[in-house]
């Protein structure tokens, strides 16, 4: 049972927690739109350029499920704000970037105090917040991050027109200064550890995020021999993972929710096919109306900002109902609809409208915000108040991952169509035949995931 110290309020709680989750899906946009403008600086090829954004998804994915344990265990306070103090730390190292390399490496970093942040900021909310209560403030807390992922691609933007890219990563110096700021001065008190005193499983998280380091980067080299066997050796290596969590004592990731608890895994594969289908629309879409189009950053920045717009519109609305009917049928709705959005961007080519790209990013939009609020509201309620920790991390670890897969399949079909080559416009149709046929893959996944929503009755 966790007891919160009187100078800790659920307000208080909430709005760091909601501050510090605004961090990711902001600095994941806004670089997407400023890719081009780095890739003329470093001279940066297509795989390169694609590494910037996978490196910091990759980072997270490989640390949230061992840090959301370690939260659970020593303390989510703590390792929140560790954090925080980490990716602002790679933030100051990334405007030094001397070379496209060192900026992949100041994204690892960032997306590790990324980890950190996600894997608790959700799980203090849950430990705070009563049931009755709690889809509501998740929907804010997912409502901040879409507004995170709407300032995103506009503010970026903006700061790489008018002030170059390492503005951006600039601008996140003050911010994360501010959350620890905050942490210290209303946060004083609980750490919300749950599970106090047991063991960590220090060769499972190994194997974990080695299997998982493996794949992704067997992605990028998948038209050679190693390439192909490096992805061989990750899934082997996440098999191994998965039998050895069933057997221990203490594990990492308690894999008998995922085998016990058919709404905890089915949600999970929902949210984990979901992203995996439409986290890469904005980083093609930067690429298609900067090259393509010929559109400035700024432009480019706020046509992207429509997705997110009714993203960060629904998703209260639709975390408040799922307080009252069924989470299962709303996301599944909301999945369907994300199909729809996605399958419009199929006919994609050079010739086409601003305006239906537009209309196809708002369906996309309300598609998700339906269907995020609700789908997160069915896992955190799904599991014991002593599993919130791992939950939370699942949670954000299925986004992760599924951000991770994207740019892998990004990854894959780039290396396949265009390979290791600056774009350039004797190379654009090969970048709209990658582009069309990744969003053919990202409509069939979705619409598979439609019926793990349904599945989890």
């Amino acid at each position: 049972m966790v007891i919160m110290n009187d100078d800790v309020s659920k307000m208080s709680a909430l709005v760091v927690a909601t501050i510090g989750s605004f961090i990711m899906p902001f600095m994941g946009s806004s670089v997407n739109i400023a890719l081009p403008a780095i890739a003329q600086e470093f001279a940066a090829n297509a795989i390169l350029l694609s590494w910037i954004t996978t490196a910091f998804f990759l980072a997270s994915a490989m640390f949230a499920i061992p840090l959301g344990r370690i939260a659970d265990i020593y303390g989510m306070k703590k390792v929140f704000t560790y954090g925080i103090i980490i990716f602002t730390a790679a933030s100051f190292l990334a405007t030094l970037s001397p070379s496209v390399y060192y900026l992949i490496i100041s994204r690892v970093f960032q997306g590790i105090g990324s980890a950190m942040i996600l894997v608790t900021g959700l799980a203090i909310i849950t430990s705070v917040f009563p049931p009755k209560e709690r889809g509501k403030a998740i929907g804010i807390n997912v409502t901040v991050i879409y507004i995170g992922l709407v300032l995103g691609p506009v503010l970026g933007g903006i700061l790489t027109q008018y002030f170059g890219w390492r503005s951006i990563f600039y601008s996140m110096i003050p911010l994360g200064l501010l959350v620890i700021f905050l942490i210290s001065w209303k946060l004083k008190g609980g750490e919300w550890a749950e599970c106090r005193g047991e063991g960590f499983d220090l060769w499972g998280s190994i194997l974990y995020a080695l299997a998982l380091l493996m794949i992704l980067t067997g992605f990028s080299m998948i038209t050679g021999d190693l390439g192909k066997l490096m992805v061989i050796i990750g899934i082997i290596g996440f098999l191994a993972f998965v039998i050895m969590e069933l057997r221990i004592e203490n594990p990492v990731l308690d894999m008998k929710l995922f085998f016990q608890n058919r709404m905890f895994a089915f949600s999970n594969l929902a949210a984990l096919i979901s992203f995996t289908g439409t986290f890469a629309v904005v980083f093609l879409l930067s690429l298609y109306l900067q090259y393509i189009k010929g559109l400035d950053p700024r432009a480019a920045g706020l046509i992207l900002a429509t997705q997110t717009v009714f993203m960060a519109l629904i998703s209260p609305l639709s975390g408040r109902l799922s307080d009252t009917f069924e989470p299962r049928k709303l996301a599944s709705i909301g999945m369907a609809i994300t199909t729809l959005g996605l399958f419009l961007f199929v006919f994609l080519d050079a010739g086409t409208d601003l305006d239906l790209i537009i209309l196809s990013l708002a369906i996309l939009g309300v598609g998700s915000g339906i269907f995020s609020s609700p789908n997160t509201n069915a896992i955190m309620g799904s599991v014991e108040r002593r599993f919130l920790g791992v939950a939370s991390a699942t949670v954000s670890t299925m986004r992760i991952i599924g951000q991770t897969l994207s740019m892998g399949m990004v990854i894959v079909i780039f290396s396949i169509y265009i390979g290791a080559v600056q774009f350039t416009p004797q190379n654009y149709p090969e970048l709209m035949i990658s582009i069309k046929i990744i969003f053919i893959i990202a409509t069939i996944l979705c619409f598979g995931a439609i019926f793990a929503s349904l599945a989890r009755k």
